[in-house]
């Protein structure tokens, strides 16, 4: 198991060896496994690449990203600039039901509303807008109400975990409430517990899902 220390500089060195990234702006704090995330970039899509390759990092426990985003004089834009880029990407985007999303911007935050019937359109209409230029952050906010109107299947669920990683998703738990699916158990990494949480997502009739699954 690595040392606070150990987990602070190879998280940094992480950050160092993403060229998408100015590491010198990202401050990295670490206690008792968990990261936190300071500092100030330039653009949404940084602060995002920072999350991602902080996680990638074997034995982060938990992840606080607290870095800001500061726009130069060239990435500022008006908010209904970028509410008009917004809908446009949207009505490009594939799989996505026309007018299904709406948009609000305010002070560059876009806040994303609306109904679709699976997570992946959900995914789909935050990604078609997040690097929009001027963005400082998003809130997805959008419903999900699936046309499957049997609710989810737990034992579906489970054999989409078995089928993907069996040796490290065999051991969680998986309740089923209806539409709403719950996972919990613990797993070696990050990538693990997306993958879980992806499967259950891609299960029919499924409305929300809660992921307790711990890294350990």
């Amino acid at each position: 198991m690595k040392t606070d220390a150990q987990l602070q500089q190879d998280v940094m060195t992480e950050l160092q060896w993403d060229p998408a990234l100015h590491a010198a702006e990202i401050g990295v704090q670490v206690h008792d496994g968990a990261v936190t995330l300071t500092g100030e970039v330039s653009s949404f899509p940084e602060k995002l690449h920072a999350e991602t390759a902080a996680q990638r990092v074997a034995g982060l426990r938990a992840l606080v990203p607290e870095i800001t985003v500061k726009l130069s004089a060239f990435g500022r834009r008006t908010d209904a600039d970028i509410a008009a880029s917004a809908v446009h990407a949207l009505h490009w985007t594939e799989g996505l039901p026309p007018e299904a999303v709406q948009v609000l911007v305010e002070n560059g935050w876009i806040v994303l509303t609306g109904t679709v019937a699976w997570q992946y359109q959900r995914e789909a209409a935050a990604e078609s807008v997040r690097h929009l230029c001027g963005v400082v952050g998003l809130s997805n906010q959008i419903a999900i109400e699936p046309a499957h109107a049997g609710g989810a299947s737990m034992a579906g669920i489970e054999a989409a975990l078995r089928r993907r990683a069996p040796a490290q998703l065999r051991r969680l738990k998986v309740e089923v409430i209806g539409g709403d699916v719950i996972l919990s158990g613990s797993v070696p990494t990050w990538a693990d517990r997306d993958l879980a949480t992806h499967a259950a997502w891609s299960s029919p009739g499924v409305r929300r899902v809660t992921n307790r699954i711990a890294i350990a």
